[in-house]
């Protein structure tokens, strides 16, 4: 079903910012207007956007039923997909290019139409999808709860399985399994499990390592739930953690709730990254807090805005970000404390609800 109210919105947004058609190939934009979703592998798939067409080009090998508002074009093997992009377009107008949009085809319209004027188009995409409407906020209240859920199976199993040679590999496809337990068939990413030393890598990549008594667990999840995202990390020990890990928890612990006081309506993102990053700093470790406080996410994981010191961008109700602190001090430990927030009238409300307080296996 074609949401009518958000190509509105973005056709609207089109002509304010001079662009004449809008051409999407990433699949959750493509499913954030038409609630269409597969995955068409290399092949093309793009969502032509005009002031008056709304046009679905696939591959044959992916019927699709009629579909009021919207108008799909299929092909096949032999054919050239983005020649029917192009055909719909007058001479000389302006087309905003998906941000994503393999370069392989990208080249193919510029070969053929060297009179279009191609420009950025995703800001347009990413500043309607950035705030949420109050449907969308329960989806993703929904889907956080399914994620405290599963943090929960993940935890006891990690207390029940933490003298067991468990590795990060194990755990990561355990929380698979736990997703389909509670009915989330699709992951928003891969897991990210890292014990001890691992987790002083923000996104190390899951391995062989065992647990051991005196390792920090790193875990970073989220699934998708009614096309919308949940993604949470929390951080415990095997053990009895020693003081140095118990203050840096405690300093992680503290910066993530800064921030999150720190958010409503009129606030600059850089202030929220501003409240956690200050912080760290000033208790010694703001060497260590690589990476940005957070990001949008909704209907993809990783959307548009980013909570960093660079953002200029203006909270505003129904917007739906992360705030996700970090320290990692390399051979020794990585601690990381991610919520996601979604800006209410008065401040926020936090979307997850798992404990923040350090948990230890012993």
């Amino acid at each position: 079903m074609v949401q009518n109210e958000r190509v509105k919105k973005t056709r609207a947004a089109m002509q304010q910012n001079g662009v004449d058609a809008l051409l999407i190939t990433t699949m959750a934009d493509i499913r954030y207007y038409t609630e269409i979703d597969f995955h068409s592998g290399e092949r093309f798939v793009g969502l032509l956007m005009t002031q008056d067409k709304l046009l679905l080009i696939i591959n044959k090998l992916f019927p699709m039923l009629p579909t009021a508002g919207l108008t799909i074009q299929s092909y096949d093997d032999i054919e050239e997909p983005v020649k029917y992009v192009v055909d719909q377009l007058p001479d000389g107008i302006t087309i905003g290019i998906d941000k994503f949009m393999a370069s392989q085809f990208l080249l193919r319209i510029i070969n053929m139409r060297s009179d279009l004027k191609l420009t950025l188009g995703s800001a347009i995409v990413d500043r309607v999808k950035m705030v949420k409407t109050k449907e969308e906020v329960s989806k993703m209240i929904k889907a956080s709860q399914i994620n405290d859920r599963v943090m929960d199976m993940v935890a006891a199993y990690l207390k029940a399985a933490s003298a067991d040679n468990v590795t990060e590999l194990e755990v990561a496809a355990k929380i698979a399994q736990f997703n389909e337990s509670v009915g989330i068939d699709e992951l928003s990413f891969t897991p990210i499990v890292c014990f001890g030393k691992n987790a002083a890598e923000p996104h190390h990549e899951n391995d062989e390592t065992v647990l051991e008594d005196g390792m920090g667990i790193i875990v970073d999840m989220g699934g998708l739930s009614e096309g919308y995202c949940s993604d949470m990390t929390r951080t415990f020990f095997k053990g009895q953690p020693d003081e140095q890990f118990k203050k840096v928890y405690e300093i992680v612990k503290t910066a993530n709730e800064r921030a999150i006081a720190t958010v409503k309506p009129g606030v600059k993102l850089s202030e929220v990254d501003a409240a956690a990053r200050q912080y760290i700093t000033e208790m010694g470790y703001g060497d260590y807090f690589t990476h940005r406080t957070g990001h949008g996410i909704g209907a993809d994981v990783h959307e548009f805005p980013d909570v960093s010191a660079v953002s200029d961008v203006i909270c505003e109700p129904g917007m739906t970000f992360s705030i996700e602190p970090g320290i990692y001090l390399t051979d020794k430990f990585g601690i990381r404390i991610e919520d996601l927030v979604c800006v209410t009238e008065e401040g926020c409300r936090v979307l997850n609800d798992f404990s923040k307080n350090l948990i230890n296996f012993k």
